[in-house]
C-alpha cells in the first residue's frame, strides 16, 4: 500500500465521522499564501468550517489578506471566524492546522522558518490535545519538501508536528469551484485527519505514498503535460498549414491515438474549444511561467533520481523563449501555438 495511489472519495458515513455533531473543541487554522489559488482555497475552507473555529490568514501582499477577510465577512453565512495575521509566525502560532500555498521552494522555506521560530517559546508549554498539522499545497521539488519536513520534526519532536505535501490540480477555476484534486504525500495514519480538511477545498484526494510522494506525482504529471502541450501545438499548426480546418483536425485527434488534455480540453488553436484560454486571447488558465517553473522542478527531481528526460531541455527552451516574447508573456501555456506562428 505504501507506494500505491489511493483515491479517497467522500462518502456519507465518512463525513459523519469527520464532522461529528458531538462536543468538539475549537480548532484554529492558519492559511499562508493568498495568490490566485490560495485566495480561493482559503475562501472555501473558511466558508465550510463551523463558526466555532478560527482561521488566521497571511500574505506578504497585505492588501490581498485584507480583501479576503472583507469578502469573507461580507459574504459569510456561517463559516469560521477570520483574522489577518501580522506574519507567517503570527498566523501559525496558535494553529492546530497550518496550510501553505506558495510560489517557489525559497518561499516555502522562508515561511516555515518564520513559523518554527514562533514556536520556540512554546516548546515546554504547548499542551494542545492533538499534534500540529502542516499541509503544504505548494508545487516545489520533493527534496526541498523533505528538508522542510525534517525541520518540522526537529522543531516539534515526539510527534508534536507533522508536515505533509498536497499539491493540487484544477487551476484557478477548480480552486474557485472547490473541485481541486489533491495529490497527497503523507503517512497512512494521518489520512483520516487530512482528508476532511482537503475536501473542504476540493473534490478528491489521491494518496500517493509517504511525505514527498504527492509532489513526485504532480511533477511527473506536469512534465507529461508540458510535452503534450507542445506536441499538440505543433500538430495543430502542421495540420492548419496543410490546409486542414482546425476543428476537423481536433475532432480527428480526439477520437484517435493522439487524444490528450491539451487537444480535447485546452486546445491551443483559437476557436476550436470555446472555453479554452486560446479562445480568449490565451488569458487565464495555467500560466506559461508556472509551466516553465514546474518543468524546471521536474528536471531537478529527475536528476536527483537518476531518471533520463531526453525531451526536457528542448521543452524548457521552448517555454523560456516563448515566455520572453511580449505577445506570449503572462498567457496560458498553450500560447506556444502563437509562438510557433500558428494561424487563427
Amino acid at each position: 500500500m505504501k507506494n500505491s495511489v489511493r483515491l479517497w472519495r467522500p462518502v456519507l458515513g465518512a463525513q459523519r465521522r469527520a464532522f461529528s455533531s458531538s462536543a468538539r473543541r475549537l480548532d484554529n487554522y492558519a492559511f499562508i499564501g493568498l495568490g490566485q489559488m490560495g485566495y480561493q482555497m482559503a475562501r472555501n475552507l473558511q466558508a465550510k468550517l463551523p463558526p466555532s473555529d478560527i482561521i488566521r490568514v497571511f500574505d506578504i501582499n497585505k492588501a490581498a489578506a485584507e480583501k479576503l477577510v472583507q469578502a469573507m465577512k461580507t459574504q459569510q453565512v456561517g463559516g469560521a471566524a477570520v483574522q489577518v495575521a501580522r506574519d507567517a509566525g503570527d498566523a501559525a502560532r496558535d494553529a492546530d492546522t497550518v496550510i501553505t500555498c506558495l510560489p517557489e521552494p525559497k518561499h516555502v522555506k522562508a515561511a516555515y522558518e518564520g513559523i518554527l521560530s514562533a514556536y520556540d517559546a512554546l516548546q515546554n508549554g504547548d499542551t494542545r490535545p492533538q499534534p500540529r498539522l502542516f499541509i503544504d499545497c505548494s508545487t516545489i521539488d520533493p527534496t526541498s519538501s523533505r528538508n522542510v519536513a525534517n525541520a518540522v520534526s526537529t522543531a516539534l519532536p515526539d510527534g508534536r508536528g507533522s508536515f505533509v505535501d498536497a499539491p493540487m490540480s484544477g487551476g484557478v477555476v477548480g480552486a474557485t469551484a472547490g473541485t481541486l484534486t489533491f495529490m497527497l504525500g503523507a503517512p497512512q495514519s494521518l489520512l483520516g485527519r487530512i482528508e476532511p480538511i482537503l475536501l473542504r477545498m476540493g473534490k478528491r484526494v489521491l494518496h500517493c505514498g509517504p511525505q514527498g510522494a504527492g509532489l513526485s506525482a504532480k511533477l511527473a504529471n506536469n512534465y507529461l503535460l508540458a510535452i503534450e502541450n507542445i506536441a499538440t501545438a505543433e500538430a495543430m499548426n502542421l495540420g492548419v498549414k496543410w490546409g486542414l480546418d482546425p476543428k476537423v483536425l481536433a475532432s480527428v485527434i480526439n477520437v484517435s491515438t493522439g487524444k490528450c488534455w491539451p487537444s480535447e480540453v485546452n486546445n491551443p488553436v483559437p476557436g476550436v474549444v470555446e472555453t479554452a484560454p486560446a479562445s480568449r486571447d490565451y488569458a487565464g488558465g495555467f500560466g506559461i511561467g508556472l509551466m516553465r517553473k514546474d518543468l524546471r522542478l521536474a528536471m531537478l527531481a529527475a536528476r536527483e533520481a537518476g531518471a533520463e528526460l531526453p525531451l526536457a531541455e528542448k521543452a524548457s527552451e521552448v517555454y523560456e523563449t516563448a515566455e520572453a516574447e511580449e505577445r506570449c508573456k503572462g498567457r496560458d501555456f498553450s500560447v506556444v501555438y502563437r509562438w510557433l506562428g500558428g494561424k487563427k
